[in-house]
């Protein structure tokens, strides 16, 4: 370690409060100090390079270094660094940008509120059921279900919103009389020995009795990411979505999908509830691949049915955003980041390496700890078990996930540990040659890992 990097970890040992700190950890582990990125790969402080598969975090969509990027932030900078967007304000790239989301986004969801991230993006439509489902005359609508297992944010309601074990710290609070939960639509688990048929009606059934019991005149929206991201990568049986919507759409309960992971590409379409799952929702929260992580900034894009409910009454305050909503910069970083997407063709190219990457990964099912290999395009992870046939699970402290991240890193790949899990989601501009690599380096990580406990 050279002399800069030492005074760089020392820093941050001191000073810095990293966000999913565990403090063992953090004390006694060395940090990885990124200090260069270009394309899909990262360089350490020290010069070591690491072809990055978690994509920063799920989100360098257009890979890192693009000069024109640069520009573009540049540019806006010298002409207008910040503004307000607060009541009768705006700026030109925010308003630009709105209009392209909106050409963008799927059936009429016409109407843009910027924010800061995802997290508040997911806050907003929270905050939009509530107001929405209230301006229409059924202020009692104000409750919500989600899915157990899911990530939604780390605002106050977001993180009440998702229902993660490993996210539920016993030291916070949570929402709990508004916010309510179902299973998630994991077949490896949750499903397990049941066909896709039968799970889907069992998660309805579910689903319609955890509305009767909270109360259909009170349930105000359903909030799902279409795959399931953090909470380990959980693609839906087949009909799964359409059914659920059709239950929303009898209850009168808004469908909020939380797109912040598979917008902008991840899974070859700029939105995948309705191009992936064939589900048209009435909010899409999106953040990301949004501005491939050049700049913070999410969005929350709603219908117009929604807006006119809202703007009905003409004396009406809509009292909630954000000092950073539509800021000029981030929105002159999001157009730039949508003319690369369209101008490389760089969804169609998801859609033909994301296959790809998913029948290479599947080469690993074989190996002792891979209890399965689950995804879709650009979105893929692998689940370790300590026994294949029962798939139980290795004692916590193991840490099956994190030891194999660490042997990767070491083999200089860079793939995210969550518990048992080792999650991927790499820059959309991979090629094939970057499939393989990611695809040798974690193979040998795993093996080198298993020899490890056997030993």
């Amino acid at each position: 370690m050279t002399n800069l990097a030492a005074t760089v970890a020392a820093h941050d040992k001191r000073h810095a409060l990293r966000p999913w700190t565990n403090f063992e950890a953090f004390e006694a582990d060395p940090q990885l100090v990124i200090a260069r990125g270009d394309g899909a790969w990262l360089e350490d402080i020290d010069g070591k390079r690491y072809l990055d598969a978690v994509g920063g975090l799920w989100c360098t969509n257009i890979g890192l270094g693009r000069d024109e990027m640069a520009d573009a932030i540049a540019d806006q900078v010298r002409e207008l660094a910040f503004s307000s967007t607060f009541v009768d304000m705006t700026n030109t790239p925010a308003a630009l940008l709105a209009a392209k989301i909106a050409s963008l986004a799927p059936g009429d969801l016409n109407r843009v509120h910027f924010t800061t991230g995802g997290s508040t993006a997911v806050d907003s439509a929270y905050r939009m059921v509530q107001f929405y489902q209230s301006s229409i005359g059924r202020p009692e609508k104000c409750h919500v279900i989600a899915r157990d297992n899911g990530y939604h944010g780390s605002t106050f309601a977001t993180m009440s919103i998702g229902n993660k074990p490993g996210d539920r710290a016993p030291e916070f609070h949570y929402l709990s009389d508004t916010i309510h939960h179902v299973s998630a639509p994991y077949p490896y688990r949750v499903g397990a020995g049941m066909d896709d048929a039968t799970f889907t009606q069992w998660l309805v059934d579910e689903f319609e009795a955890k509305i009767a019991e909270v109360g259909a005149d009170r349930v105000g929206a359903f909030f799902a990411e279409p795959i399931m991201g953090a909470g380990g990568v959980i693609v839906p049986p087949e009909g799964y979505f359409k059914a659920m919507w059709e239950v929303c759409q009898r209850h009168g309960i808004l469908f909020v999908a939380d797109e912040v992971v598979t917008a902008w590409g991840r899974l070859g379409h700029w939105f995948a509830s309705r191009d992936e799952f064939g589900v048209q929702p009435d909010i899409i929260c999106s953040a990301k691949g949004l501005t491939s992580g050049y700049l913070p900034l999410g969005a929350m894009i709603y219908s117009d049915r929604i807006h006119d409910a809202i703007s009905s009454d003409k004396s009406r305050w809509y009292t909630s955003g954000y000092t950073y909503s539509g800021h000029p910069v981030c929105c002159a970083a999001a157009l730039k980041n949508i003319e690369i997407l369209e101008r490389e063709e760089i969804l169609a190219h998801v859609r033909k390496i994301g296959p790809y990457f998913e029948d290479q990964l599947a080469t690993l099912a074989d190996l002792p700890t891979v209890g399965q290999v689950r995804g879709r395009k650009l979105m893929m992870c692998i689940e370790n078990v300590a026994d294949k046939a029962t798939r139980a699970l290795h004692p916590d402290e193991v840490n099956i996930g994190k030891r194999i991240s660490d042997k990767a890193e070491e083999l200089g790949l860079i793939v995210r540990p969550i518990g048992p899990l080792n999650i991927m989601s790499p820059p959309l501009i991979i090629t094939e040659r970057d499939v393989d690599t990611i695809v040798d380096r974690l193979g040998r990580a795993i093996e080198m890992v298993h020899r490890d406990l056997a030993a």
